[in-house]
């Protein structure tokens, strides 16, 4: 049952089942974990001083662990599960979405925004997105039954095959892909309202687009059979479709507001990010660089208000400052003109401008 008093310290974003499909764990963007079924506890990162919000999970091939990582590519093991490295240090021109392991658990891909794919252990490297600089960020990435390719989506519904994975197509949709999963030979691909397309033959087993969503979806995950799959929300709701059983949720719960001990160190917070995000989608397609004349970046800044709210001493032109520090000044803009930091225009109706 969802429990409705249950605040959330981070939104939700990441699901990983067990490996025998009786339970999953669902990461928030704060480093919790929570377990359902018989899926066991075996700590998190939410009491360690974060640099990035955590942004996926995964588990390990026996279900006696799990990795969680963070949108700076660092890698947190807990149970059995290795570490293998991470992409800690490097300096990421965007940030890492996903972590997915190898199928024996003796390795994991990394893949970031731009569509760059790190391999650790003895994941392999088949190729990357980032050189066909993708119209909107890369959202997943989902190994084939052997191991030997992968696909990756973008927000904007496109994918990219590599090594031994087949395209089967791309959708359009208005509101953002959020994940991939693989299912027989092809891939679904899961919208933010719970629409899932099935491509390339794999299955359709329902949607969660008739369902009263509180937040939207982030992530779908498939059982191991690939006979269902799950969907989950922002707010740790969860919906089965085909064999996928439900072992609970945390739907119904809301996010906690916001105080400064939340921060991270460049000043915003991991549900500040997440609506920028979706407004930077709307507006942009996910591109950040945009330069126009009167307007620049990801969020759409007329020149002046750049000037006036960017006092951080970021780059001069909204189009050549990181998407952080884009963020940054849209919550000290939206501080001023919009009654609070944790404010953001309505990404269904968002029309640039600011």
């Amino acid at each position: 049952m969802p429990d409705d008093d249950l605040a959330l310290n981070a939104p939700v974003v990441g699901i990983a089942p067990t490996p025998d499909g009786g339970g999953y764990w669902l990461a928030a963007g704060d480093g919790g974990i929570f377990t359902f079924g018989d899926a066991r506890y075996f700590g998190s990162a939410a009491s360690l001083p974060l640099n990035k919000p955590i942004v996926g999970i995964a588990p390990t091939a026996d279900g006696n662990g799990y990795w969680e990582v963070a949108a700076d590519g660092g890698v947190f093991t807990y149970g059995d599960a290795r570490f293998y490295g991470s992409a800690g240090g490097i300096h990421l021109r965007t940030p890492v979405v996903s972590i997915v392991p190898t199928a024996d658990g003796g390795g994991y891909w990394l893949v970031a925004a731009d569509g760059g794919v790190f391999t650790y252990g003895d994941a392999r490297f088949y190729g990357s997105a980032s050189a066909d600089s993708p119209s909107s960020p890369v959202v997943g990435l989902a190994p084939t039954a052997d191991g030997l390719g992968y696909w990756l989506a973008t927000a904007g519904g496109a994918t990219y095959a590599f090594g031994d994975a087949k395209y089967a197509g791309n959708v359009m949709t208005g509101s953002p892909i959020v994940g991939i999963s693989r299912a027989n030979s092809g891939y679904q691909l899961a919208n933010a309202n719970g629409s899932i397309y099935a491509l390339g033959g794999a299955p359709f087993y329902g949607t969660a687009t008739t369902e009263h969503l509180n937040m939207p979806i982030i992530g779908v995950a498939p059982t191991s059979d690939g006979r269902g799959y799950w969907l989950a929300g922002a707010d740790g709701g969860i919906f089965a479709f085909g064999d996928a059983q439900f072992y609970g949720s945390l739907g119904g719960s809301t996010v906690k507001v916001a105080t400064a001990a939340d921060l991270f160190d460049d000043g915003v917070t991991p549900a500040q990010i997440a609506a920028w995000d979706k407004v930077n989608i709307c507006e942009e397609g996910g591109v950040w660089n945009v330069d126009g004349p009167i307007y620049s970046g990801g969020l759409g800044f007329s020149r002046a208000n750049w000037a006036r709210f960017n006092t951080f001493g970021y780059p001069a032109n909204a189009a050549d400052a990181t998407p952080d520090e884009q963020i940054r000044v849209a919550v000290a803009f939206a501080t001023d003109y919009m009654g609070g930091p944790n404010a953001a225009p309505d990404q269904n109706g968002c029309d640039g401008g600011y």
